[in-house]
């Protein structure tokens, strides 16, 4: 009986506006619409940030100048916004759970993905509990690589 294939692997690449803060998301399925969440919390409404994972996919994060990405945490304090210093653009938040690290980008920063390809939702997480809120990522979020 022949080997079953693996499931297609999409890689997606972003970056800020200056290319500082860059990622590399490898999100299965392929050529399949993109899940895309617009938080309204106050941060996310202000970036006019929209995240994406997939809890089967990885992220690779790199930064060509790590002086210049500030990590910026607000209300439950469980999570980290990189922000580029130098262009002002947050493509990434990660949260450490349990001694693993998790993230979501900013759907916003991809390099070549077209916005028809993306099926957005709205999100409120008002109300969550800390305990629920690291328990959500952790099924939700996809591995820091």
């Amino acid at each position: 009986m022949p080997a079953e294939s693996a499931a297609p692997v999409r890689q997606i690449n972003g970056s800020c506006h200056c290319g500082n803060i860059r990622f590399v998301f490898h999100r299965p399925g392929g050529d399949e619409q993109i899940p895309v969440r617009a938080c309204s919390c106050s941060f996310c409404v202000k970036y006019r940030a929209v995240w994406t994972s997939h809890p089967e996919g990885s992220v690779a994060l790199s930064q060509d100048d790590p002086a210049q990405v500030q990590r910026y945490r607000f209300g439950s304090k469980t999570a980290d916004f990189f922000i580029c210093t130098n262009c002002g653009v947050a493509p990434i938040v990660t949260s450490d759970i349990d001694g693993a690290n998790y993230a979501v980008v900013n759907v916003n920063c991809f390099d070549d993905v077209d916005p028809s390809e993306m099926v957005e939702s709205s999100t409120n997480f008002d109300g969550e509990g800390t305990d629920d809120r690291l328990a959500r990522r952790q099924r939700n979020w996809m591995r820091l690589a």
